[in-house]
């Protein structure tokens, strides 16, 4: 959510500054993967827990995002909203059309690259992936820039859909995203799940938000209900293990 904030902030800062939308959105990228990086050489190298260094630098970009603008930023380009937010190719929004093209690459990745695979191996044993020859520590870091990657993009399309990029943008998106993951058969642990099995739990999630929001749900109550949809999702996959 951090790395959203982040990038949504920064390709509609550098738009309004005249910056190429082309340069600023590629700017924005390398930034989710260097914030991706910092991640996966705390984690890879130093073997600390993921869920305390990414808590950690999850606080830190949050606090960089208001350093870099503390008031909400609308770009005034009306090129940076037709582009992704508002473009339409066919029937099909462009921002819509990014996200189903981001699955089957993904897809590509974990099960027919032989980095993919090995990152999914080492969901399931590192250890046994270690006495194989393959380097954990390199597609750990991988993985984890893979996901800025994903993150940035997230940030640029958001900003671009709204018209507007706020400080506080993201906040919570954690939730969601595991929320997503666990709906559609991802183990927690690692080792499981499978792409286009997030893809039916963002859908998922997705059409559990709009029931909620039309029957006038206080967001509140949501995040509860989020939160219990995990812990059972979690106890499902438990027994069938």
């Amino acid at each position: 959510g951090s790395v959203v904030a982040l990038t949504a902030v920064m390709v509609s800062g550098m738009s309004e500054q005249g910056m190429p939308l082309f340069l600023a959105i590629l700017i924005c990228l390398v930034v989710g993967v260097a914030a991706g990086a910092v991640n996966g050489f705390f984690i890879a190298r130093f073997k600390l827990q993921p869920f305390i260094v990414t808590l950690a630098t999850m606080g830190a970009i949050r606090g960089l995002v208001f350093v870099y603008s503390d008031i909400p930023i609308t770009p005034s380009d009306p090129a940076f909203r037709a582009v992704l937010g508002a473009g339409f190719i066919g029937p099909f929004p462009v921002s819509a059309l990014i996200m189903l093209a981001c699955y089957p690459i993904v897809w590509f990745f974990l099960n027919r690259a032989k980095a993919g695979r090995a990152i999914v191996a080492i969901g399931g044993n590192e250890e046994a992936v270690r006495l194989a020859g393959i380097s954990v520590t390199w597609h750990i870091f991988l993985a984890y820039m893979i996901s800025g990657l994903f993150s940035a993009l997230a940030g640029v399309i958001l900003a671009s859909r709204l018209g507007i990029a706020q400080p506080s943008v993201g906040a919570g998106f954690e939730l969601d995203a595991i929320a997503a993951c666990v709906i559609g058969g991802a183990i927690l642990g690692g080792g499981g799940g499978s792409v286009f099995g997030t893809l039916g739990g963002v859908v998922a999630l997705g059409m559990i938000d709009n029931l909620l929001n039309l029957f006038n749900v206080q967001s509140y109550y949501q995040q509860i209900f989020k939160g219990v949809i995990i812990l059972v999702a979690v106890l499902a996959r438990r027994k069938q293990q």
